[in-house]
């Protein structure tokens, strides 16, 4: 299954277009622009979790509320936490070793895992799992069936354009179902966060009210009955900005990498 910017290759074939690389070479090309991707949309990142987090509404007229617009939430982690701000989290992001909210609360990796560890034991690592568990399956789903009936649609819109756009078809399918899929499953992403970072309430009281939950129903209800259904996609507007920047820069990183490779391999023969 297919996460972040892969998720808008979905069916792309490099060697379609009769450039003579390896498997090799497209799993090594594939690798790094996700790596370099990652780095480059990290700032949306950050700035998506700080929205999933906040209690308060993301509302200018909300005087309690620390983030209110994607601009204003960026110019003012700049103004107070630095440039480094934006990459926060991002070792533990591109490793997958354990939750990117709630190292943003802490100084380093190392500091964010002895501290998580002595606090709280081994099962804090796994935080957020059930959400984590119960979105892999609808989300493969989604992915794949709108992938499939986006294919359909495009084909039925533009029938005569054959395979001469074939890339450019699974670009646009890849990119729509990934943000139809996202969307539908975003509220568990939401309280995967709320999850993670339970337990860390003083070290985040600077950027507003803290809640603690008792579980995935209990971290439902709450948001619900506290900040309504529109609360459930708190960080949605950054996510899919990330998504759709994502598509782009992976596949320009993609292509320029297989490029590469092509033109070496020209050079050499």
């Amino acid at each position: 299954m297919l996460y972040g910017p892969e998720a808008g290759m979905v069916g792309y074939d490099p060697k379609a277009d009769g450039r003579s690389i390896s498997s090799f070479e497209v799993a090594v090309a594939g690798s790094v622009s996700g790596l370099v991707t990652r780095v480059m949309v990290s700032p949306l990142d950050v700035i998506k979790i700080r929205f999933q987090l906040q209690i308060e509404r993301l509302s200018r007229s909300d005087p309690s509320a620390k983030y209110y617009g994607i601009l204003q939430a960026g110019r003012q982690i700049l103004q107070e936490e630095g440039l480094t701000a934006f990459w926060k989290g991002h070792v533990p992001a591109q490793l997958l070793s354990i939750g990117y909210g709630a190292v943003q609360v802490y100084k380093t990796l190392r500091d964010a895992v002895v501290t998580m560890y002595r606090t709280e034991g081994p099962l804090v690592f796994y935080k957020g799992l059930n959400p984590t568990l119960i979105a892999i399956f609808p989300y493969a789903g989604f992915q794949f069936s709108f992938y499939s009936a986006l294919k359909h649609v495009h084909e039925w819109v533009l029938p005569a354009q054959g395979r001469k756009n074939e890339n450019l078809k699974n670009l646009l399918c890849g990119s729509g179902a990934g943000v139809i899929s996202k969307t539908l499953t975003y509220p568990l992403d939401l309280f995967k966060k709320r999850l993670q970072v339970g337990g860390f309430e003083q070290a985040r009281a600077t950027f507003g009210q803290v809640r603690s939950y008792r579980g995935l129903l209990h971290c439902a209800q709450q948001v619900l009955r506290e900040e309504g259904p529109t609360g459930f996609f708190k960080g949605l507007s950054p996510s899919l900005l990330k998504a759709a920047l994502s598509t782009g820069f992976v596949f320009f990183w993609y292509e320029l990498f297989c490029n590469l490779f092509h033109h070496m391999k020209k050079a050499d023969s």
